[in-house]
């Protein structure tokens, strides 16, 4: 049997201090894809030194980020793991195995606090609020709207995803639901992040991308395809 591969996309901005365990952590014979962001730490450098796929994006933003290593990758499975270490990519290949059998068109990871402090009391509020409105929009029942994720690479492109900001990951399980995907979540551990947080980790941050994913909802739905292959 040939063994499943996936891109591993790796949105990065100053993650210097975190690429080293994370780049440790991508199944061997998948390919890591880090995506600089504008880092001021030297991240795309220590990305390459450890044989990343450094791709460089200009322009600010979450979904900036993760669309520009979407459309980098060429596996036929893409994953998405947050580059700061709070999540394991050595999980992502159960995910795969779910797509490949075809029993879901999008997994998703459910976050589990490994420790205190992993997931702020407003990280949490936050992704209760959003997961309640994702049900009520699309009927899609879910725990965590996290990160960490795996879908197939075309179905993903097919989804025609505009937003560029901290909307990204909600639109991109919207336009799953919409098309009709089934969506399904694995339990991960949640650890805390090296370095400092851009999002989560405040407040302020985490009531931007809660803005940007409330006008993701407030979107009318349009019509996308079923993703080709995983049925």
């Amino acid at each position: 049997m040939i063994p499943l591969t996936a891109d591993v996309v790796l949105p990065c901005l100053d993650e210097a201090e975190a690429l080293p365990w994370v780049l440790s952590r991508i199944p061997e014979g998948w390919r890591a894809v880090v995506v600089d962001n504008g880092s001021g730490d030297g991240s795309a450098a220590v990305a390459a030194g450890l044989g990343a796929t450094v791709v460089h994006e200009p322009r600010r933003g979450f979904g900036a980020a993760c669309h520009a290593g979407l459309l980098a990758a060429t596996a036929d499975f893409v994953c998405f793991c947050d580059c700061d270490a709070s999540l394991d990519p050595a999980l992502l290949p159960t995910f795969v195995k779910q797509l490949a059998d075809g029993g879901a068109d999008m997994v998703l990871g459910r976050r589990r606090a490994a420790a205190r402090g992993a997931f702020p009391p407003h990280a949490r509020a936050g992704n209760a609020a959003l997961v309640r409105m994702l049900r009520h929009r699309t009927g899609v029942r879910l725990r965590d709207l996290g990160p960490m994720r795996a879908a197939r690479r075309e179905a993903l492109l097919g989804l025609g995803l505009t937003d560029r900001r901290s909307g990204y990951p909600l639109e991109m399980v919207v336009r799953g639901a919409d098309a009709g995907w089934r969506i399904s979540e694995r339990d991960v551990p949640y650890r805390p992040r090296t370095g400092t947080s851009k999002v989560t980790g405040t407040w302020r941050g985490t009531w931007h991308a809660v803005r940007d994913m409330r006008a993701v909802l407030a979107a009318p739905p349009r019509p996308v395809p079923h993703p080709a292959g995983a049925r």
